[in-house]
């Protein structure tokens, strides 16, 4: 979202009349103070809050004002509306992809997900846990950096940073209820409250959501040729307490997934048994010493998370005949295989695990001069995975297929999965051991002036050192136009799959890998155009290299290195006390840097358009459209192109009715019921795609909510 409002060039504005001005600074003084009033604040840029105007990088802030204006019911709907930001889907598992300038791929762990500043990226996939939805009732708001971010937040850090803060009791100040119902048995509730508790400030949150999913979603021919509805139920439980004392703060976190359905299956034939189940804990503490001594100032957390993920995959239907290897292994296609094998049950596998993150971090800033606000931050992070699993197929199930077995007379098995060896799992037990250490200057070298420069090395006992710099210089232009030029370098560590799988059906891990390097330089203006508009230019081009993929023979590789350039406009008018209009427009390109071959999938070009009109003064009206278009195939990819569609949203909201603390609020979502897919992939050494024609999303929806808050 566009910042609308600033303040802090008021003084600069000011003391900048010369003598005959000063006389009229009293006719000037209140018109501007109402101008910037509003300013929104954010802290990822730099590790403590700033105005996000001033801030040294290219942000977006998202209020839980903002979240109901949008109508969103989920992290990802909240996000879309993000310039430059597409929430696309995975092929697995249909989860959340968040494509950020070009940067697109299936596992998304280029972009870091963050909860009250702790990452909740796992180091199994790199990526969010396995379908990961986050409801919005307890999001007090949401920041986001588009770009690199690893000079303050480490790896993953690379395509953009997401940060969701969770609401404090002041904010909940009370108890409130709600719940919502709609379209395809959505139904959601939730209860919070904000009060002390033994002199504590506490917050307490909970959520329920659940969905028997939009059975209209119909795949027309899966791998198998095959047709049905995708698998899109789950239901999802999210606790949250927050404590808040002097200089402490305690977060406890329960998010918990179960019966989540698989889409259209991980192998892309459809799974109508299949479900995903997570449970991750999380425990933060926080200690904030803002007068350690005169000039330093102490922020030290300590975190401890686990996820324990179970996933139950049909990876081919009942009575399938599947051509295995050696080893039990599917076929790579194009290759002989050693038999053929039916079974009876369907080709059944359930891996799962516990990962376990811990972390302490001490940061301590000094502001012991005028022009210099310097922060150094050293801290130590370990990740532990233990695999579990079981099928019916594979090492240490099948390890000898008989040759003679063939399509039309193949070895029948009506055996059920049985657990793994260690010897036999498709990853073994790994960890791994992060030490960082950072270092950060805010220098004001002049009055309209502002150069931050900061470094961070991280060193992996898996695979060793990195280095990332960057260099931000913010220009106060004019009293309403700030003008930025930034430089940053990203990395992103190797997950321990891209690392270490084994005994893999089609994925195989190599421990030589490089981590992932992105360098980008962007270009960014922010101009208060009149009292009532408010417009900002961005410019980025980046060089991205060491791409992790999985090559044509399923090992892992850095395969290839990408290019990419675009812009970001957006607007926010104040047309009047009733009407506001706001919009974004985003485009980008982005190649392999040796084949000038585009990236697949991600868009090419993006707009959102907003009509927000307060109807009465206890009610509002937000309409709202997203487009999204010129997402290319891969080359050796000869289906149609990807459709382009247009998502048209309303949101009708009214608080405080019958005099009471009552809010009720109606939704209607792709309202012209278009017809909205996302890309499947196409594998090249099959020479097709599992899904020939994309991933249908939700159809027309609608959604009625109730809360009341109780004083």
């Amino acid at each position: 979202m566009t910042c609308l409002k600033k303040n802090i060039f008021i003084l600069l504005f000011l003391s900048s009349f010369t003598a005959t001005a000063e006389n009229n600074s009293e006719l000037y003084a209140e018109d501007f103070l109402l101008l910037y009033q509003d300013e929104e604040m954010i802290s990822i840029a730099t590790g403590s809050a700033k105005p996000i105007h001033l801030a040294p990088s290219v942000a977006s802030v998202i209020t839980a004002r903002e979240i109901k204006a949008l109508g969103a019911r989920t992290l990802g709907e909240a996000l879309e509306f993000v310039p430059g930001l597409h929430v696309s889907r995975d092929a697995t598992r249909q989860s959340a992809i968040y494509s950020i300038r070009g940067i697109h791929s299936n596992f998304n762990p280029q972009v870091i997900v963050l909860i009250n500043g702790h990452p909740i990226n796992e180091p199994s996939s790199g990526s969010r846990p396995p379908q990961f939805k986050l409801p919005v009732a307890n999001i007090s708001r949401i920041e986001v950096i588009r770009g690199p971010g690893s000079a303050v937040h480490g790896a993953d850090a690379f395509a953009g940073v997401i940060n969701v803060i969770t609401k404090s009791a002041d904010e909940l100040n009370g108890s409130i209820a709600g719940a919502r119902v709609g379209s395809f048995g959505q139904r959601d509730i939730w209860l919070q409250h904000g009060g002390a508790l033994a002199n504590w400030k506490s917050a307490f949150s909970f959520e329920y959501s659940t969905t028997n999913g939009d059975n209209n979603r119909y795949i027309e021919s899966d791998l198998l040729g095959n047709s049905g509805s995708m698998n899109s139920v789950y239901k999802l439980y999210n606790t949250s307490l927050n404590l808040e004392k002097e200089h402490w703060n305690l977060w406890l976190n329960s998010w918990n997934l179960r019966d989540g359905g698989l889409g259209v299956g991980a192998t892309q034939a459809l799974d109508p048994v299949g479900y995903q189940e997570n449970d991750m804990y999380t425990v933060k503490l926080d200690y904030k010493d803002k007068a350690l001594t005169e000039h330093w100032r102490l922020n030290a957390n300590i975190t401890y998370r686990k996820l324990d993920q179970q996933s139950n995959y049909q990876l081919f239907p009942a009575n399938q005949i599947v051509p295995l290897d050696g080893q039990g292994n599917f076929s790579v296609p194009g290759s002989t295989p050693a038999g053929y094998v039916q079974f009876t049950d369907g080709v059944l596998g359930n891996p799962g695990g516990m990962l376990e993150h811990s972390s302490f971090e001490s940061a301590f800033s000094y502001h012991g001069q005028n022009n210099h606000q310097i922060r150094l931050a050293f801290g130590l992070k370990y990740d532990k995975g233990i695999a579990k699993e079981t099928r019916n197929y594979g090492p240490g199930v099948l390890d000898n297929i008989s040759p003679g077995s063939t399509l039309d007379n193949p070895i029948i098995i009506s055996a059920p999965p049985v657990a793994i060896s260690d010897a036999n799992l498709f990853i073994p037990d790994t960890s791994r051991t992060v030490r960082y250490l950072s270092f950060q200057d805010e220098w004001k070298f002049a009055r309209d002036w502002e150069l931050t420069g900061g470094i961070r090395y991280d060193h992996y006992s898996d695979f060793g050192g990195t280095t990332n710099p960057r260099l931000a210089l913010v220009w106060a232009t004019r009293y309403n136009l700030t003008s930025k030029l930034l430089y940053g370098r990203a990395f992103r560590a190797p997950s321990f799959g891209e690392l270490y799988y084994t005994n893999n059906p089609t994925t195989i891990g190599n421990p030589e890998l490089k981590p992932e390097v992105l360098d980008m330089v962007e270009v960014a203006f922010d101009y208060q155009a009149t009292f009532d508009l408010d417009l900002a230019l961005n410019l980025f081009s980046y060089q991205a290299n060491n791409l992790i993929a999985f090559t044509d023979n399923g090992v892992a590789q850095n395969a290839h290195d990408q290019r990419g350039y675009g812009m970001e406009m957006e607007f926010n008018y104040i047309a009047s006390k009733q009407l506001t209009l706001l919009g974004n427009f985003s485009w980008q390109r982005s190649k392999d840097r040796e084949s000038s071959e585009p990236v697949a999938d991600a868009p090419g070009y993006q707009a959102s358009l907003a009509l927000r009109m307060r109807t009465t003064d206890r009610c509002n009206l937000n309409a709202q459209a997203n487009w999204v278009a010129g997402r290319q195939r891969a080359l050796s990819d000869g289906r149609a192109p990807i459709d382009d569609y247009m998502a048209i949203d309303f949101t009708a909201r009214c608080n405080y009715l019958f005099k009471q603390p009552l809010e009720i609020a109606a939704s209607i979502r792709n309202a012209l019921n278009n017809d909205i897919r996302e890309p499947s992939p196409y594998n090249p050494i099959a020479g097709s795609a599992g899904v020939a024609n994309d991933y249908p999303q939700e159809g027309r929806s609608l959604y009625v909510e109730l809360s009341y808050t109780f004083k």
